[in-house]
């Protein structure tokens, strides 16, 4: 493991309708087992997988609509984005 057990932890940052953010740097195993890796201080994770640059948020999840609320309302009303 890279990280000694004196190291503080990551923080990855979880958001509903978007990226995760991890506090780098990172090296991030994709599932044909190749490895990616980031020097920056905070990277952006895709989590839609949209992205034309997988594993890397690219922001294309913002280029497609979101579904419609079930309950009537408009996803773009919502507080949460």
């Amino acid at each position: 493991m890279p990280n000694a057990p004196s190291d503080p932890p990551r923080r990855i940052t979880v958001r509903r309708r978007g990226p995760m953010l991890v506090e780098g740097p990172v090296e991030v195993e994709l599932e044909d087992g190749t490895t990616v890796s980031s020097d920056r201080f905070r990277v952006a994770l895709c989590t839609c997988r949209r992205s034309r640059r997988y594993p890397w948020c690219d922001t294309s999840h913002r280029s497609r609509t979101p579904p419609k609320d079930r309950s009537g309302g408009s996803p773009q009303e919502r507080p949460d984005d």
